[in-house]
């Protein structure tokens, strides 16, 4: 006797449906979906479109930004290329955006502003973009409050109205914390003119999200052949020596509640963990470094969160997990550059418990960054 295909779907439902009822009758009804909080998720504004394009086409070569980014993503990009999809859902912060978001099953996107950000400008310019971009997103986060929180943007080269920028991010609009993309006229947040900055993060209590942009002019040469200056390569070595400057600097001797995040499984210091333990010991002993307080690594574990934005390695994972420590890795997609189902599945499919994963997908986004 042969079975219809609809009949045998009919009995599959039915039976499968029995077993859930009989299981939650027993107490084993099937664990609610763990809560998703994607902590590193780019937009832009067209304001800032068009004053980036304004620099890159009057001195393409004046950053390695430009080539690696404005013009690839923002100058009439080629229809249907990655870049043109970039371009149009780093401007969306609506329809599409929730859309991919449902799509994924991702509940919240923490936004922040794109590379280079405000930091390419002029002070005064700089700073009035960096209150209209904050302005745009608080608008964009009141239209959905329950899907969208965010990072505020501020001009480091012109830190006064940088602290109260900060501040009123923090106090007026509601901001989760700060977003800097990395290096700021070629220097880096160690440099003393940036100390009322970290003073007022630190003071706010809200962390600082160090994202990449492509490497520096000082040190830009190598990284402009093979495409080798974006997130291929040199986003991740700008980011990671930014922040082993902060470290060896003393900043956190300075500023021991400060937390900075870094993205990408933490550019690539938790495989340097040992040797940066190692070799600041010997500076600090033979006079060539100022001793610091604590070891690289414990300055990493106190001071620093990682995501892992845009970095679907399982090893990795492990890695970082046992450098920065369960509490301070949150999970992220690195959208729009990167898929969000893929960024899902990797952390579902990810060697976890049940509690490591919920910790990573979600609580530790709303400990740091106070999500509700």
């Amino acid at each position: 006797m042969t079975t219809s295909r609809r009949r045998f779907l009919t009995g599959t439902t039915a039976g499968l449906a029995l077993a859930g009822v009989a299981a939650k009758a027993k107490g084993q009804a099937r664990p609610a979906r763990v809560r998703r909080i994607a902590t590193e998720e780019a937009f832009a504004t067209p304001e800032l479109v068009k004053a980036w394009l304004d620099i890159a086409r009057a001195d393409p070569g004046s950053s390695l930004d430009v080539s690696t980014g404005i013009l690839s993503i923002f100058d009439n990009p080629r229809p249907g290329s990655n870049q043109d999809r970039f371009r149009r859902q780093l401007l969306d912060l609506d329809t599409e955006r929730v859309a991919e978001m449902d799509a994924a099953g991702v509940d919240v996107q923490l936004l922040s502003v794109t590379i280079p950000g405000v930091q390419m400008f002029e002070p005064a310019l700089a700073s009035r973009l960096a209150i209209a971009t904050n302005d745009h997103l608080a608008a964009a986060i009141a239209r959905h409050p329950t899907r969208f929180a965010g990072l505020a943007c501020f001009a480091p080269q012109d830190p006064g109205p940088a602290v109260m920028e900060m501040e009123r991010a923090v106090t007026t609009l509601g901001m989760k914390g700060f977003i800097v993309n990395s290096h700021t006229a070629n220097l880096y947040l160690d440099d003393p003119r940036f100390a009322p900055i970290l003073e007022a993060a630190q003071a706010l209590d809200r962390p600082i999200y160090l994202h990449p942009r492509a490497p520096s002019n000082g040190m830009a040469a190598p990284f402009r052949d093979y495409s080798m200056g974006g997130s291929i390569w040199g986003f991740g070595i700008e980011a990671g020596t930014h922040a082993v400057r902060m470290i060896l600097g003393g900043v956190f001797d300075r500023y021991p509640r400060l937390r900075i995040v870094l993205g990408h499984m933490g550019e690539a210091l938790p495989f340097w963990m040992w040797r940066l333990d190692h070799m600041a010991a010997r500076r600090a002993k033979d006079g060539r470094m100022k001793p610091l307080a604590l070891a690289p690594s414990q300055y990493f574990r106190r001071n620093f969160a990682v995501t892992t934005s845009g970095f679907e390695s399982p090893d990795v994972l492990d890695l970082v997990i046992g450098a920065a420590g369960i509490d301070n890795v949150m999970w992220a997609i690195d959208y729009p550059y990167e898929s969000s189902r893929d960024a899902v599945a990797f952390l579902e499919k990810a060697s976890l418990s049940s509690d490591q994963r919920a910790t990573i997908f979600h609580r530790n986004a709303e400990r740091l960054f106070r999500i509700a």
